[in-house]
């Protein structure tokens, strides 16, 4: 990584455009109401186990690419969220050996369709609708940052800082969500594993903040950069 930064860049920033970090995972694994006092905040009660529900990729989008309102809805909100990606497979990975099973560390933005995700106790509607979550810059390698309990999250909506909590609100820890999501299925390289995001939702809040076409949404994790979205409307 020290050697890389020494080479001059062959491409403007300007000119690159960002993809997903992990463009077609094999799995996308999401946790919810994983931050103790975004549950407060939601007056959900803490549970014994980690919420878990499943992202399509076809629902991803990079850095600076739009996130898409549909037009099923206007309750779309953003959730910034610490991503997980898997370097080395596994099942039954052990809580003490979990981040050895870790490549590195991106920004998600995991955004909800609020209406749709309530249809039912399932999640699934609400976060599978094309080109609504936001995954990247890029990945910061986990050698880099050893202890990821001390990131720091916020999120910006046109400018403004509607989410501000450090990492080490989880309810559940990177690695009891990684030892226990490899119970049920094998987990392998390039898996993502979105963590949970913190208190500040709009659905919380009184009245509700919802993002709309024209908004500029921005997830920004310390020590690995800055995920900027703008939200357009779908045609």
């Amino acid at each position: 990584m020290a050697e890389a930064a020494k080479v001059a860049p062959s491409l403007a920033v300007s000119d690159v455009v960002w993809r997903p970090v992990i463009p077609n995972p094999d799995k996308i694994l999401c946790v919810g109401l994983n931050y103790l006092e975004h549950i407060r905040e939601v007056g959900k009660k803490v549970e014994d186990y980690p919420l878990l529900f499943l992202r399509l990729t076809s629902t991803q989008v990079g850095h600076l690419q739009p996130i898409i309102r549909p037009r099923a809805s206007e309750h779309l909100d953003f959730e910034g969220e610490l991503a997980v990606v898997v370097g080395k497979g596994g099942r039954h990975i052990a809580k003490e050996n979990a981040l050895q099973h870790v490549a590195g560390y991106s920004i998600y933005n995991d955004a909800s369709v609020r209406d749709w995700q309530r249809h039912t106790t399932q999640y699934t509607p609400g976060k599978n609708f094309p080109s609504t979550g936001g995954f990247g810059p890029w990945m910061v390698t986990a050698d880099e940052i050893p202890d990821p309990t001390r990131l720091h999250l916020t999120t910006y909506l046109n400018g403004e800082v509607v989410q501000d909590s450090g990492i080490d609100d989880l309810r559940f820890s990177i690695p009891e969500i990684i030892s226990y999501i490899s119970i049920f299925t094998e987990l392998v390289p390039g898996d993502v594993i979105s963590t949970g995001t913190p208190k500040g939702v709009g659905a919380a809040r009184k009245p509700p903040l919802w993002m709309k076409p024209g908004d500029t949404v921005e997830v920004e994790i310390s020590s690995i950069g800055k995920l900027r979205n703008p939200i357009v409307q779908e045609n």
